[in-house]
């Protein structure tokens, strides 16, 4: 049937009657056709007057069943509740359409999530006819959506922790992700590094290897670091290189070819292998303290014996020569006198020394201060004149007696005072100061000042510790033992800078009291 007309005839009321019923078909058929919308219409009041097939498979409504029946039939019941079915109506006659995703039910009473959209229908005169509405069911899209967001979550979650940076980049070496990780141990953000080439994070001597090797692998297919781990150089954003391990993967993605580089700092592994042979080293010198602290033990006991008789001899010689009055006699019984004192402190120190190794008591008593510092300085002073050393004295007066065991504190005195001389070996100006003085209260403090070259910020943390020593021939040791005769008279030793230059020792011991002896 053709239902054209001659140009400039005036169609009839039946032909444009046919012609609308065709339009109408056709239109219906199309809106039919639409198998994954439903696609139905509102009158200006809310009930649905056309209904598609659509709409009838995704609700479960037939057409015959749903029309004239109101729409807040397919919102759920706390939207119901809200008065939502109005008020969609409401914004869409106002603002003209609205698109939102919603929740709705179908006839079995099941929900769906729902991509909406309202549409107001006006007339020429521009009142409003009704609403079209088209609903698309979006619950396994979404579904599917949030699956990835939290695929995607993950991933991030497990590369923010992972202790090993994680870069992607290119065929061409550009860098398209950057792990948390890896922004901590380079020192850059990921603003800094994405879109730039991954040789920026190289030292410059290797950046232009990297570009070479990559192109020769691209060119030939032969992998020089592809698939494998090995030990390289990387290079933080302050310009300080440190060792790594790097292992790179290689992956096709929709015909990209990408590259996977996880990294990991090896600085505190080569630190801890140092660390371990610096223990080894002290270990073998803890051996060698420990065989020399046996052999001191049997040397004492040896040496003891001859100085003993050294002193009987001595004393001897000092009877037979009796009451003189000649003068060079008299100077010889004088020395005498002081060689077999000597004699005999010698054997007493030894015997400390004995008992000391051995762990025994070495014995606490009431000891005047003064007389402990003159004894130890007699010592320990010897040479000091000769190498131009300006010695001065200041001891407190009625605050002298201590409770200590005298000759583990002269040999803290006497280390203090030797290492201070030869601190000032090469000072102009040598001056040692050896000074007592009350502390807290029940406590003496003993101060050995010298002018010498003082000691650096990186010996003075550790300067008590075993091993730790300024002297190019030094075990590390004195300091360390005298830290420890200290702590066991319950005080305390310290070092700090002198006045204007050298440094000043100080450590406590226990004033004594009443009734010790």
């Amino acid at each position: 049937m053709n239902d054209a007309l001659p140009c400039g005839s005036v169609p009839d009321a039946d032909a444009v009657a046919r012609r609308n019923a065709v339009v109408a078909e056709e239109l219906g058929l199309l809106i039919d056709g639409a198998m994954g919308y439903a696609i139905y219409m509102l009158d200006a009041h809310g009930r649905v007057t056309i209904w598609n097939r659509g709409a009838e498979r995704m609700k479960g409504w037939t057409e015959a069943e749903i029309i004239g029946v109101d729409s807040a039939i397919f919102y759920t019941p706390d939207d119901v509740a809200v008065g939502k079915p109005a008020d969609d109506l409401i914004r869409a006659a106002a603002l003209g359409r609205i698109e939102e995703d919603s929740w709705r039910l179908r006839k079995d009473g099941s929900e769906f999530l729902a991509s909406v959209t309202i549409t107001a229908l006006r007339n020429d005169a521009g009142a409003l006819r009704g609403f079209g509405k088209v609903i698309r069911d979006v619950t396994d899209q979404k579904a599917s959506e949030a699956a990835v967001v939290r695929r995607e979550h993950h991933l991030r979650s497990i590369l923010a922790t992972v202790p090993d940076a994680m870069i992607v980049m290119d065929e061409r070496g550009i860098v398209s992700s950057f792990s948390t990780t890896a922004e901590r141990l380079f020192g850059y953000v990921k603003a800094d590094v994405i879109g730039r080439n991954v040789s920026m994070l190289m030292p410059p001597a290797d950046r232009r290897q990297h570009d070479g090797h990559l192109r020769t692998y691209l060119r030939t297919s032969i992998p020089h670091n592809i698939g494998n781990v090995r030990l390289a150089t990387a290079q933080r954003a302050n310009g300080e290189n440190f060792p790594i391990e790097l292992a790179v993967g290689e992956a096709v993605i929709a015909g990209e070819r990408i590259f996977t580089g996880f990294v990991r700092d090896l600085t505190h592994r080569h630190e801890t292998a140092r660390r371990m042979q610096e223990l080894q080293s002290e270990l073998i010198h803890v051996s060698r303290v420990s065989a020399m602290g046996t052999m001191a033990s049997t040397l004492a006991h040896e040496i003891n014996q001859p100085l003993t008789a050294i002193a009987a001899y001595l004393e001897t010689m000092r009877s037979m020569i009796g009451d003189t009055s000649d003068v060079l006699l008299g100077e010889i019984a004088e020395a005498l006198d002081h060689a077999a004192a000597q004699s005999l402190r010698a054997g007493t120190i030894v015997h400390r020394l004995r008992a000391f190794v051995d762990g025994g008591d070495t014995g606490f008593k009431a000891e005047r201060l003064d007389m402990l510092v003159e004894e130890a300085t007699s010592l320990a002073l010897l040479g000091a004149h000769e190498a131009g050393v300006n010695v001065t004295m200041t001891i407190a007066a009625g605050l002298d007696t201590v409770l200590v065991d005298r000759v583990q504190i002269q040999q803290v005195l006497v280390n203090l005072i030797r290492n201070a001389i030869q601190s000032m070996a090469s000072s102009p100006r040598k001056e040692l100061i050896i000074a007592t003085a009350a502390d807290r209260n029940g406590w003496m403090r003993v101060t050995v000042t010298d002018t010498g070259t003082g000691l650096s910020p990186d010996i003075r943390d550790r300067l008590f510790e075993a091993f730790a020593t300024t002297k190019e021939d030094g075990m590390g040791l004195g300091l360390s033992i005298c830290r420890t005769i200290v702590e066991a008279h319950g005080g305390r030793i310290w070092a700090e800078a002198g006045a204007l230059s050298g440094t000043a020792f100080h450590f406590c011991v226990p004033l004594a009291g009443g009734g010790d002896v």
